[in-house]
């Protein structure tokens, strides 16, 4: 590795740092990193939901399965991209297939579920170790990191269900209203097999989509965790100060190496009078054994200064006098002190500043409650609401429409029969708006003005009225149509729902 043309700065950082740092390296080389991905992933996605159509469960079983596949070129990616240039779309595409040779059957097989997988790749892949070697190599990289690995490893399996469920919900929320109002359990229930596939593979779709963004960030934490293990391992940072100060030295090193050599003295030869330590006698006549040297240490380690025993049989704080003194006096300063303490005087103001004291608490705690006075009546007091649910102000309008029944004819029916041919969206208005002033005052349902139709249905299911419960789904369901999508009821609707609004609401018609 060409350390000097690193485009990150080699220190040793913590684990979360290092993390931090990955995001980073990913976040700068996003665009290929995704569209790699991306090229590789989602015509296997596509193939995979073309051969098991029946069964999207195990298409995306088998889809999750292959992630370590998909893993290799984003992190051959990064490597290039951090020890020199980044390679081109073109060029890590064919380097895909040759990445995926080394010890594919394992990451698929029984090192599959491992959670340091995104930590141990780097060592199969860029240093090309496998068996024993790996295993020692592992051993060492996960002493420190090992723990962070599993970390990430466990978070991103959270952040990628999160953003999966994200989308779902986000794919839910650009339904039309009309489509969620159709919407009955039973219904779904009982729908067949078939008419679910679609839905289930599109979900499908949304986690692989949620792989481009995520699978990269993965592999470039975990990278960034290898390489800082490393920097500490093998002190990266201290070998790249030494080479630096070697550029800066390297000229003017040489030139005040010469200069030195050239003033130093000419060495004279010295001669020992005494022959060589091996062979003096002094050394060859002791009777000194290893045994014996072992015994000598260990009984100078035993005794002082190495080694000072002491017997202690009570407590003591810190470093206690060796000698204390068992009848100190305290000075007379600090006895005329603690009787002038002990006056009367002293014990009034005493009194009185524990009165001041605990007036200040008794204050603070009613200054809270003022303060606090609308949080404890909503949640903590007992008393009734001042209006009864029953009892609530009836709203006036819903929708910008007039709920007086004052305000409407009172044959209904006829006046929607005559305004249909010129003006249906004024007819279906007013037949709306009749539908909700009876709700709210004949039936004493409880609308307000912030519920929207479905709420209003809602309401009207709680009536248990089966044929007013259908007569407001479909009225509600055709005044939405014009009103929010301008389209025109068919003509036979309006003797239907005229009929209907006699049967339901008009005496005459109920005789």
């Amino acid at each position: 590795m060409r350390l000097n043309e690193a485009s990150v700065v080699i220190r040793p950082r913590t684990s979360w740092e290092a993390m931090d740092l990955g995001v980073l390296l990913s976040q700068r080389h996003r665009r290929l990193l995704m569209v790699s991905w991306a090229l590789i992933t989602l015509p296997v996605f596509a193939l995979l939901t073309g051969l098991f159509w029946n069964s999207p469960g195990i298409a995306l079983l088998i889809f999750w399965w292959l992630k370590p596949a998909f893993e290799r070129l984003p992190l051959y990616l990064l490597s290039e991209a951090l020890f020199g240039q980044a390679p081109s779309l073109k060029q890590a595409l064919r380097q895909w297939p040759r990445l995926l040779k080394p010890q594919l059957l394992a990451s698929l097989t029984w090192r599959r579920l491992s959670l340091s997988r995104s930590f141990c790749l780097p060592v199969v892949q860029l240093e090309g170790l496998a068996g024993q070697a790996r295993q020692q190599r592992l051993a060492v990289l996960q002493q420190r990191d090992g723990e962070a690995a599993r970390w990430l490893t466990l978070l991103g399996a959270l952040l990628e269900s999160s953003l999966w469920l994200g989308c779902m919900a986000l794919f839910y929320l650009f339904l039309p209203m009309q489509i969620e109002l159709d919407w009955d359990w039973q219904t779904l229930i009982d729908a067949s097999e078939q008419d679910w596939l679609w839905l289930e593979h599109l979900i499908n779709g949304l986690y692989a989509l949620v792989l481009i963004i995520w699978g990269p960030v993965y592999v470039a934490c975990g990278f960034s965790l290898y390489l800082n293990r490393r920097t500490v391992l093998e002190a990266w940072d201290i070998e790249l100060q030494f080479r630096r100060l070697r550029q800066r030295l390297s000229g003017l090193g040489v030139a005040l190496l010469v200069l030195g050599l050239l003033w130093l003295p000419m060495p004279q030869a010295v001669y020992a009078d005494e022959p060589d330590a091996p062979s003096a006698p002094r050394l060859l006549q002791q009777p000194l054994t290893s045994q014996a040297a072992s015994r000598d240490i260990n009984a100078l380690l035993q005794a002082p200064p190495f080694k000072n025993s002491q017997t202690i049989t009570r407590y003591r704080f810190g470093e206690e006098a060796t000698d204390p003194v068992e009848d100190a006096q305290p000075p007379a300063w600090l006895k005329a002190l603690l009787e002038l303490f002990d006056s009367q005087r002293f014990k009034g103001l005493a009194q009185v500043i524990e009165v001041l004291l605990w007036t200040a608490l008794a204050g603070s705690i009613a200054l809270l409650v003022w303060h606090y006075r609308d949080w404890l009546q909503t949640f903590v007091s007992r008393r009734k609401p001042l209006h009864a649910p029953g009892t609530s102000p009836s709203p006036t309008q819903l929708f910008g429409l007039d709920l007086d029944p004052e305000s409407l004819a009172q044959d209904i029916a006829s006046q929607v029969e005559s305004l249909w041919l010129e003006h249906p969206r004024e007819a279906l208005g007013l037949l709306y708006r009749a539908l909700l002033s009876r709700l709210l005052h004949d039936f004493g349902l409880p609308l307000k003005s912030a519920d929207t139709e479905a709420e209003v249905l809602a309401r009207v299911q709680q009536l248990q009225d089966p044929e007013l419960q259908n007569y407001s789904q479909s009225l509600t369901l055709h005044w939405q149509n014009i009103a929010y999508g301008h389209r025109v009821p068919p003509a036979a609707l309006q003797q239907q729902l005229c009929q209907g609004w006699r049967a339901l609401f008009d005496p005459r018609a109920q005789q």
